[in-house]
């Protein structure tokens, strides 16, 4: 996984329709020293990547093989359908698969959505790719059925599309081999799921030892400084406002209450010269 034992990096993989640049700077915040290399591929190279070591995880689609790698689902993807821009279908926001029943709904070969059925009347032949299928729809010869993200990769002018509230939906993952959960792997699994840096489940970022000892060293007298000089000033306020006032407002608290009352009261009178 990595380049020599100086340098560390971190490959990921990924299929059309994914796109990790949120987490790519995620990583490039928090990791700045190991660099993030992105490999395009398509789902079966994906996989291939993944057991042949070039690549150390994979942002994939669902279904992968439980019995070698590891996944964590991350999010579903909505399923539209792509159609002209002057289709009937463009009337409404939402249609169904029963609106489909007399469209011809192309099933490219790399198809992504995992059909028991496709919906629709089936084309002559299947594209090889849903990019071909793309250049059919725009030839008005059919309609296709994605997820929404490879909707907006093939995106066309002449072309729009619709959610179909009813169709499969595409499940996207981060998946490892299940035997290659290294620490960078641990670090990227921190960050797709949302962990902060610090977060106990992930692996908290270190300053280097000479920081952190530095850190000490500053830390001892700047601490110990400020609390002696505290306390002398709280000694200070305590002793002038409370013991301090109330010994010297005793003569006073006596002279005007407790002398008031002995001059009225038992004192002696003074002799006038």
């Amino acid at each position: 996984m990595t380049d020599s034992a100086d340098s560390p990096s971190f490959r990921l993989a990924y299929v059309p329709g994914v796109t990790p640049a949120k987490w790519v700077r995620i990583w490039a915040e928090r990791l700045p020293d190991t660099p993030l290399a992105l490999l395009q591929t398509t789902p079966a190279e994906a996989a291939d990547a993944l057991r042949e070591g070039t690549a150390d995880a994979a942002l994939v689609r669902l279904p992968v093989d439980r019995t070698v790698f590891s996944a964590i689902p991350l999010y579903t993807e909505t399923t539209v359908v792509v159609v002209p821009k002057d289709h009937v279908i463009t009337a409404a926001e939402e249609i169904t698969l029963e609106d489909l029943a007399d469209e011809v709904v192309l099933h490219p070969l790399d198809d992504v959505l995992g059909w028991e059925r496709p919906p629709g009347e089936a084309a002559f032949e299947r594209p090889a790719t849903t990019e071909d299928a793309i250049e059919l729809v725009a030839a008005n010869i059919g309609v296709l059925v994605v997820p929404q993200s490879l909707a907006r990769l093939h995106h066309r002018r002449d072309l729009t599309y619709r959610t179909v509230v009813d169709a499969p939906q595409s499940d996207i993952a981060l998946s490892w081999p299940e035997d290659a959960t290294t620490d960078l792997v641990e670090d990227f699994i921190g960050i797709v799921r949302g962990r902060t840096v610090n977060s106990t489940r992930g692996r908290a970022q270190q300053p280097p030892a000479a920081e952190r000892k530095g850190e000490r060293e500053r830390g001892k007298p700047q601490s110990g400084g400020t609390a002696r000089k505290t306390t002398a000033r709280g000694a200070q306020k305590s002793g002038g406002t409370k013991s301090g006032g109330h010994r010297s407002g005793a003569p006073k608290s006596g002279g005007t209450k407790g002398g008031g009352r002995r001059g009225t009261g038992g004192g002696k009178p003074r002799r006038r010269s």
